[in-house]
């Protein structure tokens, strides 16, 4: 009997990374524990033949540890492509750490953090993302130079989430000018999903611009607090898929775009900061075609984070930040170009010209 459950549980357990459907590729995974900090960690290295890994930390309470191995391995193939298609010399990488970021983190546990970023020479480079901060990676900074978006007194550039927000109003622009004919977005409906930094100064942009603003955030205070700064409105319906709006952003969580909801989507255009939108890349931006939704890949149109840190590799000049950020706007256009000109989905135009890159590198290394 105990063979038995052996046996079955070795069947459900098999290959618990190289047969993850999620699996690209991976060059390295790397589990991270410390029983005294109560760390446990994944960093997932998917590519680095344009250069080190880089990608931020997230910290987020999962399920379990399948669900946060699935949740590295998408995020890290993401970072590979985000990389490319912004014309960056950096693979793709990301981390995550299994925990509640309110009740669980502590200085210790980002130190030892720290140790094992350091301990992969540099193939791996840390920045905040959900659940972690500026002062998170201050202190992993204290440990090792393998690490960005520390604060501007440390020589960084302090928080990226701002940069990221204006790549994906520059998309969002560019997405409208492709669906409405233009990029003007006065009037629009657009619905945030996620209030948090990005998505709060994404709300900014648009409340600037004098768009009709529908937010959602589990954080009820936020939500809230939003709502009031920027005179936008709390969504009340009972499936924000549904909503008859415009423009839907997701910028929380990704896979909101799935096999449930995607039936149910209204807006003619989706562009959000949100990384990994479309549970099954293939499937749903399929989908989305066939449907007449313009999708602005996400992994294009919030790669502004990730240039805004890489220019501190290289010598961080701000304004040169922003000029290749804006750039998303131009980049957008094209793949939408690119896409109906082939009769593929933008997801897959997207992803063929940042794969193009990654395989011409290749082929000059080769030489």
């Amino acid at each position: 009997m105990i063979a038995e459950v052996v046996k079955a549980n070795d069947l459900i357990k098999s290959d618990p990374v190289f047969g993850q459907p999620s699996f690209n590729d991976h060059e390295q995974i790397v589990f991270c524990h410390d029983k005294d900090t109560g760390l446990k960690a994944i960093i997932g290295i998917h590519n680095t033949v344009l250069g080190p890994a880089l990608g931020g930390t997230r910290m987020w309470s999962y399920a379990n540890e399948w669900e946060a191995l699935n949740d590295v391995l998408r995020l890290s193939r993401g970072m590979t492509y985000k990389s490319a298609i912004s014309g960056l010399n950096l693979g793709g990488g990301k981390a995550v750490i299994i925990g509640d970021s309110k009740k669980d983190k502590t200085p210790a546990m980002m130190a030892k953090f720290g140790e094992f970023i350091h301990s992969l020479s540099g193939k791996y480079i840390t920045a905040e993302d959900v659940g972690t901060t500026t002062p998170d990676m201050d202190i992993i900074r204290d440990i090792t130079p393998h690490v960005t978006g520390i604060s501007e007194s440390k020589g960084g550039s302090g928080n990226p989430s701002p940069v990221t927000a204006y790549g994906v109003y520059m998309g969002m622009k560019a997405a409208a000018m492709h669906r409405f004919g233009t990029d003007k977005l006065d009037g629009k409906k657009v619905l945030v999903q996620g209030t948090g930094h990005v998505g709060e100064t994404l709300i900014s942009y648009l409340a600037k611009e004098g768009a009709h603003i529908e937010i959602t955030d589990i954080n009820e205070a936020k939500m809230q607090e939003v709502a009031a700064k920027y005179g936008a409105h709390i969504y009340t319906g009972k499936d924000i898929y549904s909503a008859d709006v415009d423009i839907y952003a997701p910028c929380a969580l990704g896979a909101t775009v799935n096999d449930d909801t995607i039936q149910r989507l209204k807006a003619k255009v989706i562009a959000g900061a949100a990384n990994n939108q479309l549970a099954n890349d293939e499937v749903h931006g399929k989908i989305l075609q066939e449907k007449g939704i313009s999708y602005a890949p996400d992994f294009l149109i919030n790669a502004g984070g990730i240039i805004n840190v890489y220019a501190e590799i290289v010598g961080y000049d701000k304004a040169e930040s922003m000029r290749r950020t804006e750039n998303i706007y131009n980049t957008t256009l094209e793949i939408f170009t690119h896409a109906e000109a082939n009769g593929i989905t933008t997801q897959k135009a997207a992803m063929t010209l940042a794969q193009q890159r990654i395989d011409d590198r290749k082929k000059e290394s080769a030489k």
